[in-house]
């Protein structure tokens, strides 16, 4: 069965911010639904971490250069889903 579109996990612009795409402190880009971030014009992505398997959210500018905020001390998450 499909998904309908609101749904389904968005890629970002960047190489960065593909879906499966895992940065070099092993955390795993899951995309994004148009929630907005916290920083000026960007979407919260979801991010898992596969080292430890957290999930949180974080901008799509900080996607690259994340870590976890669970084992590797990294900053905490935001909230990537949509809340009516």
């Amino acid at each position: 069965m499909n998904e309908p579109p609101e749904w389904s996990w968005l890629n970002g612009e960047g190489p960065s911010v593909q879906v499966g795409t895992v940065n070099g402190h092993g955390q795993r880009c899951c995309g994004h639904r148009g929630v907005p971030g916290t920083d000026h014009n960007q979407r919260a992505f979801k991010v898992e971490c596969t080292l430890c398997g957290y999930v949180y959210g974080a901008n799509g500018s900080d996607v690259h250069e994340r870590r976890c905020p669970e084992c590797q001390a990294g900053a905490p998450g935001i909230q990537y889903w949509a809340t009516v």
